[in-house]
């Protein structure tokens, strides 16, 4: 077991039931570590033997980010990464071996371990890797050290980047300007996923940074994204199209493929699908049926073959006998000056239907009160549906998230 320093108490306390714990390798240089790093990697050989496999054979396992749940462990291939790496990786971003990889979401998540390893690695081209979590002040100093080309994140950190920069130009007086953006100068292209970027963030963004970012879906079961916008060919607030080398579908509760237009449930072909989850069996069968992955996502796609993110399945409101879309109303609620961050849930009223009911997390500056709840609720209704409307508005001072920055909207139910 490979472990780093600040692990070793966890571990250490665990030790006695790793029934197959042969050596626990820390990343360190204190005495204390049972065998440390360098120690054990001085003396290895100049050539490594490597083992016979085959492209089917298990290869790694990775666990999911827990925004639904407990994480569960994808069990994949060996040939998967290398899937991933010409889809994705030189299909739809171009890698070669002159591009700087740099990805805010890190290793043992199935997004950034594509960004940051097995992507640069398959083209020789470079990777930073930032071992403490990501925040904007430490994201700018490593694009301002490291120069990247393509750089990675997730929504919530794009949201956070633009609100630091926005804030210093308030402070300074200045309207944006992407010719002054000079951190970004160095960037060809940014990537997102992790869950739907809404457009405002990415309208900003190009306004601030003058960098287009790609918004894409992909999953710990696929292993890396598989439906995309691409370079030149962007719709903002849109997932895109499929990426090279896997299908989609839209189905209904009953298996039956939905009419362009209509909301349905994400299933999605391809190679880089998982063999199953590690001891979890009934949930392989409700998400890996035959050759599709349910991927419990709610989708609709539209006359230009674009498709547009609707929420989780489980996620999904219904009001009145209507569907309602949470990504829609967050979007819309986005757009109002004081929202910093939002999620939006069902909540049963008196009569005990369920309404929509969104948590938000205003930006700096702003104080919650009932004034600013009902203009936020008039907000909405001035530009959605009646039904979509949120009937209660609760100020908080952060949401729910994952490892991996999602938010755990199942936790606010």
């Amino acid at each position: 077991l490979i472990i780093s320093e600040e692990l070793r108490p966890v571990v250490m306390q665990i030790k006695g039931d790793l029934r197959y714990l042969r050596d626990l390798v820390v990343i360190s240089e204190t005495e204390g570590a049972r065998i440390p790093f360098r120690q054990k990697y001085r003396h290895a050989p100049a050539t490594i033997k490597t083992e016979y496999t085959t492209k089917d054979d298990v290869g790694f396992w990775l666990y999911s980010s827990g925004s639904t749940g407990s994480p569960k462990g994808a069990i994949h291939s060996q040939y998967d990464m290398v899937v991933c790496s010409e889809s994705f990786g030189q299909g739809v971003l171009g890698l070669t071996e002159d591009d700087i990889c740099f990805s805010a979401a890190r290793l043992f998540f199935s997004y950034g371990l594509g960004n940051g390893m097995y992507f640069p690695m398959s083209v020789g081209a470079s990777a930073v890797l930032n071992p403490n979590p990501p925040n904007p002040q430490g994201v700018f100093h490593i694009m301002e050290k490291f120069r990247p080309t393509v750089f990675f994140g997730v929504p919530t950190l794009y949201g956070q980047m633009l609100e630091y920069k926005e804030k210093q130009d308030r402070e300074r007086g200045v309207e944006p300007d992407p010719n002054s953006a000079h951190e970004f100068s160095s960037v060809r292209i940014c990537v997102s996923a992790g869950e739907a970027l809404p457009p405002e963030i990415y309208h900003r963004w190009k306004k601030r940074f003058g960098v287009d970012i790609l918004d894409g879906i992909g999953s710990t079961e696929m292993l890396h994204i598989f439906l995309s916008n691409r370079p030149g060919d962007i719709r903002p607030g849109s997932t895109g199209k499929p990426v090279p080398g896997y299908e989609l579908k839209l189905v209904d509760e009953n298996g039956m493929e939905v009419p362009r237009g209509e909301i349905g449930t994400l299933l999605v072909k391809g190679d880089s699908a998982a063999q199953q989850y590690w001891r979890k069996r009934e949930k392989t069968r409700l998400t890996m049926q035959g050759e599709w992955i349910n991927t419990g996502d709610k989708y609709y796609v539209d006359e230009d073959g674009y498709y547009w993110c609707a929420g989780r399945a489980d996620d999904m409101l219904k009001v009145g006998g209507i569907w309602v879309s949470p990504v829609e109303v967050e979007n819309c609620l986005r757009e109002h000056p004081a929202v910093f961050e939002v999620a939006v849930t069902g909540h049963k009223d008196e009569k005990d239907l369920v309404k929509p009911k969104a948590f938000v997390v205003l930006k700096e500056g702003f104080t919650p009160s009932e004034a600013l709840a009902q203009e936020m609720k008039q907000f909405v209704l001035d530009r959605l549906a009646k039904y979509k409307y949120p009937r209660w508005i609760e100020f908080v001072d952060s949401l729910p998230k994952s490892a991996t920055g999602k938010i755990q909207r199942y936790r606010l139910r």
